[in-house]
């Protein structure tokens, strides 16, 4: 009711918002214009100051295993121009027409436990599919959640928060500059959307009407064509989901924390090491693969990933540390996923030898 309210009052201009409110259609010229908006309400992607509530054409969305970012909350959304909509592809992320947002609000609630309370904004990324190719953009919240402003040299915050075990934490949170941006989104050298693949997509989303797989959804609401039913389009597993098989999560955590880059066209393409779930071939996703050039970063270890021996492994050394030149992912994160690497240890010392 809140959200159909929200939406109603930003339609009529009546103020029963919960928030202030920001009218009008998503400003499409703003996306569009080779000058970035300084404040993110310019684009009018919400119709309520604090980016809670999505205007017409935002479609609010989720991944099955996403980006792990210091423990950060995240909301995605998709804008899609009027008359366009997105086209199904079994690899690689759809095909998403000119115009196209794909927006990404990091957030940390005071205490992870109560994930709607006293929530923090920290910052809100856009990537903008323009005629000359996509384009990223970051814009950091100010504290009292009321306006984003553009960074392009990025920015250091220092965030305190309760995790989920009860313990205090604290960690100095990195918004990317553009350049950094370039790095994990560079597909042959150019900017390419990451997470919005069919298969990560293939999953429920609780909608205000009810849970329904996305793909379903956007199917039947139009924003996507081509798409097979769930049962036939490939699907990423749920990282942290114990019902599924180990390395299907495993494989899906490194897909989505180290693939990225670690692909035949991404930046880190000559490694050898394709983290991808694509790629099938053992010894390309670490087994028995000997490092190119890992430098200190391979710890005096020899082999990427060896069956049974975490210890042994560099893949998993390298998740383990927060020491710049050795850490992966080496950006996006300050501190250690402890539940991701306990997984991927878990996956390593029960892989068999081949």
């Amino acid at each position: 009711m809140r959200t159909l309210l929200a939406a109603l009052a930003a339609v009529l201009c009546l103020g029963a918002a919960p928030a202030p409110l920001i009218c009008g259609p998503v400003n499409q010229a703003a996306l569009m214009s080779a000058t970035p908006a300084p404040t993110l309400s310019t684009y009018r992607l919400f119709t309520d100051e604090d980016a809670v509530h999505p205007n017409a054409r935002v479609t609010p969305y989720a991944l099955n295993t996403p980006l792990f970012s210091d423990y950060a909350e995240k909301s995605r959304f998709l804008y899609l121009p009027p008359g366009t909509h997105a086209t199904y592809r079994p690899t690689g992320a759809l095909d998403l027409p000119v115009g196209a947002t794909l927006v990404k609000t990091f957030a940390y609630p005071f205490d992870l436990r109560r994930p709607g309370e006293k929530v923090r904004l920290i910052e809100t990324r856009l990537l903008i599919h323009r005629r000359s190719g996509w384009v990223a953009l970051t814009y950091v919240w100010n504290d009292d959640r009321t306006e984003a402003r553009l960074k392009r040299a990025g920015a250091r915050l220092q965030v305190s928060f309760i995790d989920v075990h009860g313990q205090s934490r604290q960690v100095d949170y990195h918004v990317p500059n553009q350049n950094q941006c370039k790095e994990c989104h560079a597909l042959s050298g150019r900017i390419a959307p990451i997470g919005v693949k069919a298969r990560n997509l293939n999953g429920d989303f609780a909608y205000p009407d009810g849970r329904e797989n996305q793909l379903v959804h956007w199917t039947r609401t139009g924003l996507l064509i081509g798409a097979p039913t769930p049962d036939k389009a490939p699907r990423t597993a749920v990282w942290d989901d114990p019902r599924e098989p180990l390395a299907a999560r495993a494989r899906a955590y490194l897909d989505g924390n180290c693939g990225h880059c670690h692909n035949p066209r991404g930046e880190a393409s000559n490694t050898g090491l394709f983290l991808n779930l694509e790629e099938a071939r053992p010894v390309k996703f670490g087994v028995g693969k000997r490092p190119v050039a890992a430098g200190k970063g391979s710890g005096e270890l020899e082999t990427d990933l060896v069956p049974g021996r975490p210890d042994a492994s560099i893949i998993a050394y390298r998740m383990a540390s927060t020491e710049p030149g050795v850490m992966m992912p080496e950006l996006g994160r300050s501190v250690v996923h402890d539940e991701g690497l306990v997984l991927v240890r878990d996956y390593i010392a029960k892989m068999q030898a081949r």
